[in-house]
């Protein structure tokens, strides 16, 4: 189970911040993650990026059946609720707070982002999608109120495959979050610049996203 350890950055926390919290992948760290903050357009933005226990937020291919996943999924899940939760209680409104993940960590924001859905500032997956065997759709009863979301990931991906992405994008669109979904031919497992460029364009500047 996890421990609840958030690594912190950026400007100080105030009930004005604009707030971004950060999701890494399965093996990384929060200050892997934070350094990516670097890239981002975010440099008025509060940092925040809870550290999951064993380098690791649950132990098997986010394809596995949750139950294979639990009790680290749910665990998984708890602290970054604890962590919104608390920026709430500091009076920060849910549409200045922002999500990032890679990998096992965007598969983790989008999941909690889905069972959780509201007007959040924007979420950015790169390379992931909804968790689980099967896509539950009953999970997913909210209403982002047009969210920006932007989705990169590679096909083919080693971990996560484009048809979960598609499917993923679907019901995200489906609950009114408005999605830019990028899809690179053989890009890998990686983040590459023109994803940062499309987050910073349709997340943290927060143009208009036409498709």
């Amino acid at each position: 189970m996890h421990t609840r350890k958030i690594i912190s950055a950026g400007k100080p926390l105030t009930a004005d911040s604009k707030v971004l919290v950060m999701l890494h992948g399965r093996g990384g760290s929060a200050e892997d993650i934070l350094s990516l903050a670097a890239h981002l357009d975010v440099g008025d933005y509060a940092l925040l990026a809870p550290q999951a226990t064993g380098n690791t937020w649950y132990p098997y291919s986010f394809l596995a059946p949750p139950s294979q996943n639990e009790p680290w999924l749910s665990s998984a899940l708890q602290v970054v609720n604890d962590t919104i939760e608390e920026l709430s209680s500091k009076g920060i409104p849910t549409h200045q707070i922002y999500f990032a993940g890679f990998s096992q960590g965007a598969c983790l924001t989008l999941e909690y982002v889905a069972r959780h859905a509201k007007r959040y500032g924007g979420v950015v997956a790169f390379t992931g999608g909804l968790i689980g065997d099967k896509i539950v759709s009953d999970n997913y009863q909210g209403d982002f109120d047009g969210t920006p979301v932007f989705i990169g990931t590679s096909n083919p991906d080693p971990h996560v495959p484009v048809e979960r992405v598609y499917a993923t994008t679907n019901i995200l669109k489906s609950m009114n979050a408005v999605v830019s979904e990028k899809v690179y031919t053989g890009m890998g497992h990686t983040i590459i610049q023109d994803e940062i460029d499309n987050a910073n364009k349709y997340v943290f500047s927060n143009q208009l996203i036409n498709n």
